[in-house]
């Protein structure tokens, strides 16, 4: 049986950059760099035919920026050297993130004869004023249309991505968020807290911002997870919840520790025990020098990233997995530092599996770092 593989597709351009993004993107480009981006991109794609040539590519995922200025036959041209290159489950999960400013009821129904199958639509807040304050180009109407018109056209795979701990919310305000989107019925739905990243208007403005307080933000995120839960959305990963049988299979990949290529500017790819990391430099990816940097994975790496990923979910880890695949027990390797989190209700070990706990996924980045650099010692 041939290994599966996922795609990532990156679309690096967006009308305006949002206050928080951090991510490859550049505002404003013409269509004549837009053409030579989606050339270059066929190109790289049709160059790793061959050696991928024993995988089956059963999820691949536009992101950026935003995907969906792209035109149709832009994103067709880009979907036809995918299935020129590689071998595409006809069960394959094919998403692509999709800004409510950038999309209209015709354009989801070409997306939806192109072969997709997925929308991951960044709607962030139901209220206008903290999306003005995000730097979002919609309004919470555009969000429901879009959503709406994605449903009309075939689409019964939507995500909505959400943000909390943006400047001046409230917990009344993210709960009100949260109402409006459950009328709304979406599959799955990501919700985030905001990260003031360097670099972004927001850093560069950070005394100015009037941010939730630590106990507003656990607040509004545990009061998220119960939500989701009375709303048929069970929590699989951190920050993500999902209907059954709806949850991104495409994301499972990266969390699971699975195979996947990265096209396009700044991707990253992991593949045969390798990482790739492609140029951040437009001009530079455009004309054919696609790979920044690529080196294989030490051993004591791959342990660490597959616990730091895997703890992400709720399923956790696998301990009998585990030693399956490092040759080492799981207790023996991390028990002695996971003992004083299990004892404090952080963490629970039981039945062969290790995972957070309810209130162990809020500190889960606090835990996590003091047991792999325990690992590292």
């Amino acid at each position: 049986m041939k290994k599966t593989l996922g795609l990532y597709i990156h679309v690096p351009f967006c009308i305006k950059k949002c206050n928080y993004c951090d991510f490859c993107s550049f505002p404003s480009v013409n269509d004549t760099v837009k053409e030579r981006y989606v050339d270059a991109l066929c190109k790289e794609i049709l160059s790793w035919s061959e050696r991928a040539s024993d995988r089956v590519v059963d999820t691949v995922y536009f992101g950026g920026g935003t995907p969906t200025l792209l035109t149709a036959s832009q994103l067709g041209k880009i979907i036809g050297t995918v299935k020129d290159s590689f071998c595409v489950a006809e069960s394959a999960e094919i998403t692509t993130e999709c800004n409510p400013a950038t999309s209209d009821l015709e354009y989801f129904r070409e997306l939806k004869k192109l072969g997709f199958n997925r929308i991951s639509l960044g709607v962030q807040s139901a209220n206008d004023y903290e999306l003005s304050l995000l730097g979002r180009l919609h309004s919470f109407a555009d969000a429901k249309k879009a959503f709406y018109d994605a449903r009309q056209a075939g689409f019964d795979n939507i995500s909505v991505d959400l943000m909390f701990s943006i400047p001046e919310q409230t917990e009344e305000s993210f709960n009100h968020t949260l109402d409006e989107i459950f009328e709304m019925s979406p599959d799955h739905i990501s919700a985030y807290s905001l990260i003031v990243e360097p670099g972004t208007p927001f850093f560069a403005n950070y005394k100015k911002l009037v941010l939730p307080d630590e106990d507003t933000e656990y607040n509004m995120y545990t009061g998220a997870v119960e939500a989701m839960e009375r709303h048929g959305l069970h929590r699989y990963e951190i920050s993500n919840f999902a209907a059954t049988g709806r949850e991104s299979r495409h994301n499972l990949k990266y969390w699971r520790c699975e195979e996947y290529l990265g096209f396009g500017i700044s991707a990253h790819s992991f593949f045969d025990d390798e990482r790739r990391e492609n140029t951040s430099e437009l001009d530079v990816y455009i004309n054919g020098a696609y790979t920044a940097a690529s080196r294989k994975i030490l051993p004591n790496e791959a342990v660490n990233e597959y616990v730091m990923l895997k703890m992400r979910l709720s399923e956790g880890i696998d301990e009998s997995e585990f030693e399956k695949l490092f040759g080492i027990e799981f207790g023996k390797a991390f028990g002695e530092a996971l003992e004083r989190f299990v004892c404090a209700g952080l963490v629970v070990r039981e039945g062969g599996r290790c995972a957070f706990t309810d209130s162990g996924f809020y500190l889960s980045n606090t835990v996590l770092s003091e047991i792999l650099s325990f690992e590292d010692e």
